[in-house]
């Protein structure tokens, strides 16, 4: 069970979105690692602690969904939430098939984003905040 300070790792090529996304969520007890591409993402996965996983899908190297399935070989209950600003029906099936928790569209609001993740959170790791309250899909 995880009780405070979960370790997320924010993946996106745009330098000012992952500093955003780690803006947000420091504040909100997370502690934060960023990746440019999936390549980082995965050797980070590999060396780190790592509870969730935000990857964004066009980057340079490994798509988003590219690096969610090599992650899923070595670490299939890590959660992983994929984000994107062009997506169809066939790309919601692959990340399905791919086991992502979630397919955000971007821009994502924060409401948006800090939902999916405390979602994400509380369903593979039956999550509390450091208040003790657990966070319920409602």
């Amino acid at each position: 069970m995880l009780s405070r300070c979960p370790s997320l790792l924010i993946t996106d090529d745009d330098p000012d979105f992952r500093e955003t996304l780690a803006g947000v969520f420091e504040p909100r007890g997370f502690h934060t690692l960023t990746a440019s591409d999936g390549e980082e993402a995965l050797k980070i996965v590999h060396t780190q602690e790592v509870h969730i996983l935000l990857l964004d899908m066009h980057m340079p190297k490994l798509t988003g969904l590219e690096t969610l399935r090599r992650v899923k070989q070595f670490r299939a209950m890590l959660p992983c939430i994929l984000m994107s600003a062009h997506w169809d029906d066939t790309l919601l099936q692959q990340a399905e098939s791919a086991q992502a928790f979630l397919v955000l569209s971007k821009p994502v609001t924060l409401t948006q984003i800090t939902g999916a993740v405390v979602q994400a959170l509380e369903r593979a790791y039956h999550w509390a905040d450091e208040n003790g309250d657990r966070h319920r899909n409602k």
